[in-house]
């Protein structure tokens, strides 16, 4: 659809530029801003083709599109808060700008609540912007979920929590993200039982679906794999030398997805050949040398690819409006490179890659004290996993003999 001009602005340049003026202002929580292109989405699933008031009608309208939309797309399923993240965002936008029909579409009659449990989250358990997010989308999404049959947080009872987590299950939700959900109801209830605003024994009586700790298989792909990730060609456009370039760093460094987009170019000093990352859990800083074909490929793509503008993180979008690059955006930027690459592996993304990176270096021969040491852990306890994926150390140690011990 071409959108018109307004006033000598395209209203889609209208929809974009926002998002600076957003930024602050729809997370006030810890929480990211949404990109241009979500916005576009809105645009276009509204009709919006001039700046006008927008009613509830055509909100819920907007969302059965957005919900149909996602269930069309090839590489995208629907979760339990697809609709309230749509509407929320759109919800914010349009009462930021005075172009909402009606007065107001919160969450439930538990949206102050929220934002209570989310300010006790940031300045008393001091969680980090990740956790904080995922918290507020779970917890918005089940209140809307169930906002609506219980006016009072008090009359909620532990079989409206199984029955939500019971629904997620039936949607097609594993484990593990339903695990996730009631970790953060436990949480929230918790905090509501310290506060005497619900009745006593409902966190404890949550239950969390059973997920072995140490799996059978590993989840990243194999070091052979890997090195495909690796190559590219004197070809390469702006957005293959940025995914190389990602790539990289979480397969030689392990870094998570937040520690690279949290780099920026003051990170990097090119005279000690060193680069400093600060760890996402432990929020210490850590150093490491900067591999000849590390500095080499992000050098290239400073060079070639890295967009002139304001922001100092080292990877942004290649596109105007710039902007440091969304967690989402990040992980889909491997997985993408992977699976073109026609990789196998049980996991995709950032995070299968420092699977891969912690596997091969106990292949070659080093501690499990050493791993966790440069995966920024706290303990050898998260990398002891890695131990069993080592068939050639195992080997050894059942080719151990005792002959001429006694």
């Amino acid at each position: 659809m071409r959108l018109p001009r307004q006033n000598g602005l395209r209203f889609r340049d209208f929809v974009g530029k926002t998002i600076y003026i957003l930024q602050p202002w729809l997370a006030p929580d810890g929480g990211s801003f949404p990109p241009a292109s979500q916005l576009l989405h809105i645009n276009r699933l509204i009709g919006m083709n001039s700046l006008r008031k927008v009613d509830q009608v055509e909100l819920e309208q907007a969302v059965e599109r957005w919900v149909a939309y996602i269930d069309e797309h090839p590489r995208r399923r629907i979760a339990a808060i697809t609709s309230y993240t749509f509407l929320n965002t759109t919800v914010n936008w349009l009462r930021f700008y005075g172009l909402l029909a009606i007065p107001s579409l919160p969450v439930g009659p538990f949206d102050t609540l929220l934002t209570e449990f989310m300010h006790f989250a940031i300045n008393e358990r001091k969680m980090a912007t990740d956790t904080i997010q995922s918290y507020r989308f779970k917890l918005a999404a089940f209140f809307s979920k169930i906002g609506w049959r219980h006016r009072q947080i008090s009359s909620i009872v532990i079989s409206d929590i199984d029955e939500y987590l019971e629904h997620m299950r039936v949607e097609g939700l594993k484990p593990r993200p339903i695990a996730s959900h009631a970790q953060t109801f436990r949480a929230l209830f918790r905090y509501l039982e310290a506060k005497n605003l619900t009745q006593p024994g409902i966190a404890r009586a949550i239950p969390i679906p059973s997920i072995p700790r140490y799996e059978s298989y590993p989840k990243g792909p194999k070091w052979r794999d890997v090195r495909k990730l690796l190559k590219t060609s004197a070809e390469a456009g702006p957005l293959e030398l940025r995914a190389v370039a990602i790539a990289f760093l979480c397969s030689i460094y392990g870094l998570r997805g937040k520690e690279i987009r949290t780099l920026t170019l003051e990170d990097f000093n090119w005279i000690s050949e060193t680069f400093t990352v600060r760890r996402a859990k432990s929020g210490r800083f850590q150093e490491f040398p900067i591999q000849f074909e590390v500095g080499e490929i992000i050098l290239r793509y400073l060079q070639e690819a890295g967009p002139a503008c304001g922001f100092r993180q080292l990877f942004v979008t290649l596109k105007p409006l710039y902007r440091p690059l969304h967690q989402v955006t990040l992980g889909r930027i491997i997985k993408e490179r992977m699976i073109n690459r026609g990789i196998e592996s049980e996991y995709f993304g950032t995070h299968a890659l420092r699977h891969a990176c912690a596997t091969e270096l106990l292949r070659k021969g080093s501690s499990l004290s050493e791993i966790a040491d440069f995966l920024g852990h706290r303990g050898i306890r998260s990398v002891c996993v890695y131990a069993r994926f080592d068939s050639r150390s195992l080997k050894k140690v059942a080719a151990f003999s005792l002959a001429g011990v006694l």
